[in-house]
């Protein structure tokens, strides 16, 4: 039961990420499922694949479409890339080994953190 639990938590605050950030796969859900769950990186990451096999952000993108702020037709050409990418990205990944994985994972999250917090172009609020 605590393993349904974590999940629903994982998919809930994932999904809630995505509506909001756009991201919910790499930042949230697989770093919980590997702390929480106890998962390989390499599981975590297919599974977290997994969830995007399932057409989840459809509702969140409606919203966005809706309000006028989806670029369909940047969407639909990233998405054809993605596939592409995706393809080699998982066949490199699956050749690495876990610890290695794990760091240079973690060095693009804290590369990517460092990014947001300190290079925003755009105006302050």
């Amino acid at each position: 039961m605590n393993e349904i639990i974590i999940l629903v938590l994982i998919g809930l605050i994932a999904g809630a990420f995505s509506g909001m950030f756009g991201i919910g796969g790499g930042l949230v859900m697989v770093p919980a499922m590997v702390f929480f769950l106890a998962m390989s990186q390499h599981s975590a990451q297919g599974t977290s694949l997994g969830v995007l096999v399932i057409p989840v952000a459809a509702v969140a993108a409606y919203n966005y479409y809706k309000a006028g702020e989806l670029n369909v037709k940047f969407a639909i050409i990233i998405a054809l890339s993605f596939v592409v990418g995706g393809y080699f990205g998982s066949k490199f990944s699956l050749g690495i080994s876990e610890v290695m994985l794990k760091r240079v994972f973690g060095v693009l999250m804290l590369a990517m953190a460092i990014k947001l917090i300190f290079f925003t172009k755009g105006s302050a609020s």
